[in-house]
């Protein structure tokens, strides 16, 4: 309780239970192009991975 700085338990555990909720869930998108990049980079898609030149990105559901 003192990392966080809470004085009751169940502050603590509110916070423990929304790290723990669900497993990962991802939307996967691949961008062959520069624009395609560009676009998913905007619309909140984060860099993965590079697999035979075609880019990976993905965005948390």
């Amino acid at each position: 309780m003192k990392l966080l700085g809470h004085k009751n338990i169940k502050n603590t555990l509110v916070y423990t239970q929304l790290i723990n909720s669900k497993e990962d869930e991802w939307i996967c998108k691949v961008a062959k192009t520069v624009e395609e990049a560009k676009q998913l980079i905007e619309a909140g898609f984060e860099y993965v991975d590079t697999i035979d030149e075609v880019h990976l990105y993905r965005k948390r559901k």
